[in-house]
């Protein structure tokens, strides 16, 4: 018979660490062992886990938004919640098959505080199921507007910490785009979006421009990283805002910083996803 790897035979996995969790993330091959591209996906799991883990302290609930197949909450759980007594992980996602086949997973693993519930954004708002206000909120690759479902759910939720990698945030150069002609006779500044190339990459900076400034103006204190190569994603900005101490005290102007943006650039119809 075949001999199975054991992580004492792979120095780059953690003592404990789920042998079952790897494979299924497609970190360890089928006979437990890594290859180049497996041990480059391992290595930045760690990356992103190194940004997480100091967030984690006394964490009782952390919520996985728009969780998708839950890798991000079952990495969490297996590096840290694991050995703790305390604390669970929720994943929220509209699909329901998914939701089931994490369920599935979470039994199979016997990691018993990680619950996931299939509902839509909008009821998340109001679920019962969770509590009141949660330690952190993660979103991970939430594309488009999910990232900003995401944050709104962090402030109605009072989230001592967000964790955010944004992808494919097409909303605000769509109303860029449309109103390109009104801009090129009102401002100088439409020059950086008259092709349609800089009309994608300067409407996803500005997005997460804004999301910055909203985070910043309810009290959080925001830094703006890259997560190089996950999932060798060119979409690898990872914005983390934790609560400012002393009842988390906004940054005295990012909201009039957001609104003069939002006028300089002709998108003042987008101020309610942006300003509140």
């Amino acid at each position: 018979m075949k001999k199975q790897n054991t992580p004492a035979d792979i120095p780059e996995i953690r003592p404990g660490q789920s042998i079952d969790l790897l494979k299924e993330l497609h970190i360890l091959t089928r006979d437990g062992k890594l290859n180049q591209d497996t041990r480059r996906k391992l290595k930045q799991v760690y990356h992103l886990y190194q940004f997480i883990e100091p967030l984690l302290d006394g964490a009782q609930t952390l919520v996985d938004h728009g969780a998708g197949k839950s890798y991000l909450g079952f990495i969490l759980y297996d590096l840290y919640f694991k050995a703790l007594d305390a604390g669970e992980i929720v994943g929220i996602e509209t699909r329901t098959e998914l939701v089931e086949k994490s369920r599935e997973l979470a039994a199979r693993l016997n990691f018993p505080r990680m619950r996931f519930l299939a509902c839509t954004v909008e009821d998340s708002f109001t679920s019962t199921e969770l509590p009141a206000t949660v330690d952190v909120v993660t979103a991970l690759h939430a594309c488009n507007t999910a990232t900003d479902d995401a944050i709104r759910f962090a402030l109605a939720r009072n989230a001592r910490h967000v964790v955010l990698v944004p992808c494919c945030q097409a909303e605000v150069a769509a109303a860029m785009r449309a109103r390109k002609n009104d801009s090129l006779s009102k401002t100088p500044l439409s020059e950086l979006w008259r092709h349609p190339i800089h009309t994608r990459e300067l409407g996803s900076h500005l997005t997460n421009v804004l999301r910055c400034l909203l985070l910043e103006s309810h009290g959080y204190e925001v830094t703006v990283t890259e997560l190089v190569g996950w999932e060798h994603s060119m979409k690898n900005e990872l914005i983390i805002a934790s609560k400012r101490p002393n009842g988390g005290k906004p940054r005295k102007n990012a909201r009039e910083r957001a609104e003069a943006i939002l006028r300089e650039f002709n998108l003042d119809e987008l101020t309610p996803r942006f300003i509140y």
